[in-house]
């Protein structure tokens, strides 16, 4: 609402005030409704079915955006789960195997959220198509993973791919090159929502077009999405009509999120005999996880709580490490048949998350989102799994980067596994400063990727470059200030070493 209106409604009594509101919050949603039918007026026949679903699914979002006030948890009422909800990933896997583990891996679908692009890393175009080991970019490294599991237990689980409009292009020339792969590839695309003005609360677009000034008028609505548009896109039926059973839905650039045999058994063969219809795999925080959303009781269900979502007076309680132990991983195990049943009822209840954005022209505007692990409260007896660290690999930084490119893990079948020659369970800390943000620049930076193996923590910051065959060890700390530049000479080993200053070692 425009502060106009807040003063306005302020300055009128009480009782007053909220009718008033009331009667703008009206107003406000005629506009807008007028708004969305004036641009699917724009929108090509061939596309007006799909355009209209769209749109109506940003209404119903956008209505309850304006009737939610405030943070939508009320902290008195969050509880420590109980302690069966959560179940140790040790507890699971001692339960083995079954022999007819192949018909319960024919029941699953592998589903891969690939809405994001690589512009925080300097990239252009689909995230998933950066290379993050020998050449291999993370889709490549998913299609190795499938193809590993359906070869070796002689099954058909099939890869889905959540595009975006950002990526949904690019990301199908590419899928050609895994035509003689056996893993069968699906797509569907989230849906295209329209931003809004952050003062007027009406869409910025004016047609249905995304070109031209159009460009960053529309925008995906949050992998919470995925409930709707898998349903929309007519894939959820099909798939079910296949006799799938599961999706495990995990974001693209968790290297960690592979296929797990013993949740998927523990889900396909329930130990009480009452099926498990969600479950979200979390794992123990560190230090560097206070902000991800963690699992509670709350009015006797399983929920999601995120940092946005809590009052401002407790969000230091939320970030305590011995209160909140665990947090979302964002691997999740869903049942198709519940997702379809929600849906229809349309009964699935995500928090709304509002996402503020400056445009590149100066304008604020919102995006309204969701995310997919809220909607754990609305499926029927659901379940935390808390698994070990290395199935939470994500890599959105360079920093990132760096782990996974190096000696601390090995690649087998397109999943890679912590080096057995590293003595701790832990990957080391390590912080990349503004210089390595691309990846090209990154990439420029390293003759070869240093061995790392005995590293505890690394920051580099300033105009740095490593040689070949450079070895780090312990706590490492390179800074070139300002004007500076320091080269790290082939094959040096830094052990418990701070170097700043000027460092050029010249060839002669």
């Amino acid at each position: 609402m425009s502060r106009y209106v807040q003063d306005l409604s302020k300055a009128m009594s009480q009782d007053g005030a909220s009718q008033f509101q009331e009667v703008i919050r009206q107003e406000l949603e005629l506009s807008v409704k007028k708004e969305l039918e004036k641009i699917l007026t724009t929108a090509p026949s061939h596309e007006f079915e799909h355009t209209k679903k769209d749109l109506d699914g940003f209404r119903k979002l956008f209505h309850r955006f304006l009737q939610e006030k405030g943070p939508s948890v009320d902290w008195g009422k969050i509880q420590r789960p109980p302690e069966d909800s959560i179940q140790p990933y040790e507890k699971i896997k001692a339960r083995g195997l079954p022999d007819n583990i192949s018909s319960v891996l024919n029941k699953l679908v592998v589903v891969k959220l690939n809405g994001g692009l690589g512009t925080s890393m300097g990239c252009k175009g689909p995230k998933s198509l950066i290379g993050v080991r020998n050449e291999n970019t993370f889709l490549d490294l998913t299609v190795q993973q499938i193809e590993h599991l359906n070869k070796t237990y002689n099954t058909d689980v099939p890869l889905v791919l959540m595009n975006s409009f950002n990526t949904d292009e690019d990301t199908k020339k590419i899928l050609q090159k895994y035509s003689h792969c056996r893993v069968k590839i699906y797509t569907f695309n989230q849906s295209r929502y329209p931003r809004i003005n952050k003062e007027s609360l009406l869409p910025v677009a004016k047609d249905v077009s995304y070109s031209g000034e159009n460009t960053e008028a529309w925008y995906p609505p949050g992998h919470g999405d995925i409930y709707a548009s898998f349903y929309n896109s007519g894939l959820l039926d099909t798939l079910i009509g296949e006799g799938k059973e599961y999706i495990f839905v995990s974001n693209i650039d968790n290297l960690g999120a592979t296929v797990d045999l013993y949740i998927l058994n523990h889900l396909m063969n329930p130990p009480n005999g009452k099926p498990c219809e969600f479950v979200m795999e979390v794992t123990n925080k560190t230090r560097a996880d206070v902000k991800g959303g963690t699992l509670t009781q709350y009015e006797g269900k399983l929920r999601l709580v995120e940092i946005a979502q809590v009052p401002k007076a407790h969000v230091d309680e939320f970030k305590s490490v011995s209160k909140f132990k665990i947090f979302n991983t964002n691997n999740l195990w869903i049942s198709l048949a519940a997702v379809k049943r929600l849906q229809e009822q349309n009964a699935i209840d995500m928090e709304i998350i509002v996402n503020p954005k400056t445009l590149d022209g100066g304008l604020n505007v919102i995006q309204l989102e969701t995310a997919v692990g809220a909607a754990i409260k609305s499926f029927e007896n659901s379940l935390g799994i808390n698994v070990p660290r290395s199935r939470f690999l994500p890599v959105k930084t360079t920093s990132d980067l760096l782990l996974v490119m190096s000696n601390l893990y090995s690649l087998n079948a397109g999943s890679l596994t912590m080096s057995e020659k590293r003595e701790f369970p832990t990957v080391p800390l390590v912080k990349l400063g503004s210089s390595f943000t691309k990846v090209q620049d990154y990439l420029r930076r390293f003759e070869s990727i240093p061995d790392m193996l005995e590293l505890d923590h690394l920051t580099v910051s300033g105009d740095v470059t490593f040689g070949k065959n450079v070895s780090l060890k312990g706590t490492v700390i390179i800074i070139a200030n300002h004007g500076d530049r320091i080269d790290i000479p082939p094959g040096a080993v830094l052990e418990n070493k701070i170097v700043s200053g000027n460092l050029r070692i010249l060839d002669h």
